[in-house]
């Protein structure tokens, strides 16, 4: 659910993603900023003092004044051994948002494919083909990193690869029921 929140003051220094370039930058202590989306563990931010959007890491919520348990898949700890349910995984990519959009990347058609290899010593190599919105967004190798930790959580996956890719272009025809609902565009 997206949310709006005060001004707040960063509790201590943090890395935050630049949006859209995807730079990392560090926000130092008591940096006044706006949430202004809280999804999949992830929260984008408004910085005050130079109006640009971040993203701030699960790993880093306390910096806001907020707590986030560990990612886990199914409310179980996470565990690599087991019955891979490629269901899990689709699950857990419903978990991953465009930190400019509230609506997962599943719904937003950004996954082209997903493939699940079993290997030799035990467990499951997952492949992921996705894509963004524009091609020139830099947030491509964090929503893919965040595609990837999320994955390695399900049961039964032992390594996950996440690709951004461009062909086929992306286009809004490509959005699900739920995502153009929650977009307003039914």
């Amino acid at each position: 659910m997206s949310t709006a929140s005060p001004v707040i003051g960063l509790t201590r220094d943090i890395e935050a993603i630049q949006i859209p370039s995807g730079l990392t930058k560090k926000l130092p202590k008591g940096t006044p900023v706006m949430i202004t989306q809280a999804l999949g563990g992830t929260y984008t931010v408004v910085v005050e003092h130079s109006a640009g959007l971040f993203r701030v890491l699960a790993s880093d919520a306390d910096a806001l004044g907020k707590t986030h348990a560990p990612e886990v898949a199914n409310g179980a700890a996470p565990k690599t051994d087991g019955p891979l349910n490629e269901d899990d995984v689709w699950a857990q990519l419903k978990t991953c948002y465009d930190p400019e959009i509230p609506v997962n990347i599943v719904d937003l058609g950004l996954i082209y494919s997903l493939e699940i290899k079993p290997q030799e010593g035990g467990g499951n190599l997952v492949e992921v083909k996705m894509t963004l919105t524009a091609p020139g967004c830099g947030m491509g190798p964090s929503i893919a990193s965040d595609a990837q930790r999320k994955i390695l959580t399900v049961p039964g996956v032992t390594d996950a690869q996440v690709d951004v890719v461009w062909d086929p272009p992306w286009s809004a025809e490509r959005i699900s029921q739920e995502g153009k609902s929650k977009l307003g565009m039914i």
